[in-house]
């Protein structure tokens, strides 16, 4: 059995005791990952707070390291793609390409410019804003996409100046620790420190008095508890807390060519993303057309093993997920939906479960209501618009959603109204450095992505000078 090391200080490292890593596609256990100390945990802190005073100092320097750590980084694509597949479970061809993803976010991240303004200058006095590094941050990841995640914080935190220790999540670690100990052979050593463990050890990292910025991905109630233990000494933080998207189809779209876009915007990695689809609203009399185009895609997907290089979508993740999707399934079963494809587990090993379209439910039921993280999606009707702005609003959730018509206009004006903090047109899951990404209500706090990712893992500092 396989058993990874920690990134500390530069070094590789285990531990005292370790955990086991499942494979989703097997329900087995296949490695083990360490269950970072305490004292491992203090010396990683430690290395990193030593390393950021020189790190700051020079930024020809940090970018250099960055292209480099990106070229190792990229060979090693496919070797920690096929480690993310045991571990996550996505199709072989998905995982490599999130690794050569990480690889150019860490690419173009070191070819950023460091904002630096002068809003005052002339014979009385001049004022200069600068953006200085937090010093040591941390960064908790989440499984369902942990390599691209991790890299869109260890990119800027890096970048500006910061240090950084890393805790992935207990179900993919193995891929994270990797990135760590390419990364180590790029940069200075205690510059990024990649510890593993459970809930216990994302506390005792987001509780500790030397982390200066936290950078959370993960469910709204962990989020929470980060958020109150930051406060307890005003730490800075940006959390990305999930959502409930919405995707609400015009009267002029043609459901018959959006069955196989709403579907992979709803399914995509088995429908274990954020900003996934995770309900549709359409017009009532277009709703059957539609539910049974985006049905027939559904019973087309090839579902199985990520290592299959014909599978299209692997199992859910984890067993405890897996267990949420059947409840919320057999719910919407108990309050009257209609299954048009899936709707079941797969008798086989591991954690799948069908790809599951259903309607006949209202914007009560918990699969409506809640964000199910699998891959189900449920198709709502609805008579006029503004009701259905009010519905697909009527959330505590605020992170994306998409409007779908033959007029970009009308869908412009439609999506003007959602109170998201991304609204898709015509499309979904489009992520770009070109615009920030983050959520509103309780989808987050901060953004991520280009220009103000980098900005979030910085203070301002301004020199207010007085001229004679």
């Amino acid at each position: 059995m396989d058993r990874a090391e920690m990134s500390i200080d530069g070094e590789q490292c285990g531990a005292d005791s370790a955990f086991d890593v499942i494979n989703p596609a097997t329900g087995e256990t296949f490695a083990q990952a360490p269950e970072c100390s305490a004292a491992q945990l203090q010396r990683a802190i430690a290395a990193a707070d030593r390393a950021q005073r020189a790190w700051k100092r020079d930024l020809n320097a940090r970018r250099t390291a960055m292209r480099n750590a990106a070229e190792l980084l990229q060979a090693r694509a496919e070797e920690i793609g096929r480690t993310l597949t045991l571990e996550q479970g996505k199709p072989i061809a998905h995982a490599i390409g999130e690794v050569a993803g990480a690889a150019n976010q860490l690419r173009a991240a070191a070819d950023m410019p460091i904002p630096h303004e002068v809003t005052h200058d002339d014979a009385r006095g001049r004022i200069e804003v600068t953006y200085r590094p937090y010093g040591v941050v941390a960064a908790i990841t989440p499984w369902n996409y942990p390599v691209l995640i991790a890299m869109s914080k260890i990119a800027p935190a890096l970048l500006a100046g910061n240090a950084m220790v890393l805790k992935p999540s207990p179900y993919t670690p193995l891929s994270t620790l990797q990135i760590g100990e390419v990364l180590s052979q790029a940069l200075p050593a205690g510059v990024l420190n990649v510890v593993s463990g459970g809930n216990e050890l994302g506390a005792q990292l987001t509780a500790h008095p030397d982390i200066k910025k936290i950078s959370f991905t993960g469910s709204v109630a962990t989020g929470r508890r980060v958020a109150a233990a930051a406060g307890e000494d005003l730490k800075r933080v940006t959390l990305e807390l999930g959502g409930n998207d919405p995707a609400i189809v015009l009267d002029d779209a043609d459901p018959a060519t959006l069955g196989g876009s709403l579907f992979w915007s709803a399914f995509m990695n088995s429908g274990q993303i954020c900003t996934a689809v995770k309900r549709v609203y359409a017009p009532a009399s277009m709703l059957a057309a539609l539910t049974e185009a985006v049905a027939t895609v559904a019973k087309s997907a090839k579902v199985g093993d990520g290592l299959d290089p014909d599978t299209m979508l692997g199992p859910i993740n984890n067993a405890m997920q897996l267990e949420r999707v059947c409840e919320l399934v057999a719910d919407a079963r108990q309050r009257g939906a209609v299954i048009h494809a899936g709707g079941e587990r797969m008798p086989r090993k591991g954690y799948f479960f069908e790809p599951t379209v259903l309607s006949g439910v209202g914007d009560d039921v918990r699969i409506v209501a809640e964000e199910q993280f699998g891959p189900v999606l449920p198709l709502l009707p609805y008579d006029d618009l503004e009701d259905a702005i009010e519905r697909a609003n009527g959330t505590h959730f605020g992170l994306g959603s998409s409007v779908w018509s033959a007029s970009s206009e009308r869908a412009r004006e439609v999506a003007i109204e959602i109170d998201a903090g991304t609204v898709w047109v015509n499309q979904h899951l489009a992520l770009t450095p070109k615009a920030p990404f983050g959520g509103a209500k309780c989808s987050g706090i901060g953004e991520a992505g280009g220009r103000w990712g980098l900005e979030s893992f910085m203070q301002k500092h301004v020199i207010n000078e007085r001229r004679a």
